[in-house]
C-alpha cells in the first residue's frame, strides 16, 4: 500500500479480533510517530505503550466512554507532550506536534493492516489528570490523546466514496 492508498482507506476501527501485535510491530508505529515533523525539531512527545489487558481497561475508564474500544485493543499509545521539550518561545505547539505523531500511528497502523482510532484526551482535564495519575506521569509529561489498535474484526482497506469537499477549498484568496 503506498501513502495515498493508505490515507484515502483509512477509517477508525473499534472492533478488534484477539491478536497480539508484534513488538516489532509496535516499535514501526513509533518509529512513524517520531518521524513526523514538530515545531523547531523540538521533539516534544513521549509516548506510553500498553498492552496487558487489564491496564487497557483502566486506560479506557480513565478516559470516559468513547474511549471502550480499548477494551478489545491489542495495544493503546498514550500520546504526550513533553512540556520541558517543547519549543520555549511557543510551549502550545506540543498539542500539535502531538497530533502529527498521533495521525502518523494511525497511517502507518493502516499500512501495515492494523485498525486504530484516535480517542482524544486533551483538552479535557478530567482525562488528562486521570491518566496522569494512572500512569505516574510527571507534570511535565501531559496526555494528548490514544491510539487503540489491534486487528480489526472488519477488512479496512476496502475504498470509500471520496471526502473531498470542493466548496472548502479556495485558491490565492477566500
Amino acid at each position: 500500500m503506498n501513502t495515498l492508498d493508505a490515507i484515502l482507506t483509512r477509517r477508525s476501527c473499534r472492533e478488534f479480533t484477539d491478536k497480539p501485535i508484534k513488538s516489532e510491530t509496535l516499535h514501526q508505529l513509533l518509529e512513524a510517530a517520531m518521524s513526523g515533523p514538530s515545531c523547531v525539531n523540538a521533539r516534544d512527545w513521549s509516548f506510553v505503550v500498553v498492552t496487558d489487558p487489564e491496564k487497557l481497561a483502566q486506560m479506557a475508564d480513565a478516559n470516559g466512554r468513547p474511549a471502550e474500544p480499548l477494551r478489545k485493543a491489542a495495544a493503546g499509545i498514550l500520546v504526550c507532550g513533553d512540556l520541558d521539550r517543547a519549543f520555549r518561545f511557543a510551549k502550545d505547539y506540543w498539542v500539535i506536534d502531538g497530533a502529527i505523531a498521533a495521525q502518523n500511528i494511525c497511517l502507518a497502523a493502516q499500512e501495515l493492516g492494523l485498525g486504530a482510532v484516535w480517542l482524544g484526551t486533551w483538552p479535557q482535564m478530567d482525562r488528562v489528570e486521570a491518566q496522569q495519575k494512572l500512569f505516574a506521569l510527571p507534570k511535565t509529561i501531559v496526555p494528548h490523546s490514544i491510539i487503540a489498535l489491534g486487528y480489526p474484526e472488519a477488512d479496512l482497506t476496502a475504498p470509500r466514496k471520496s471526502r473531498y469537499e470542493d466548496d472548502r477549498v479556495h485558491f490565492n484568496q477566500w
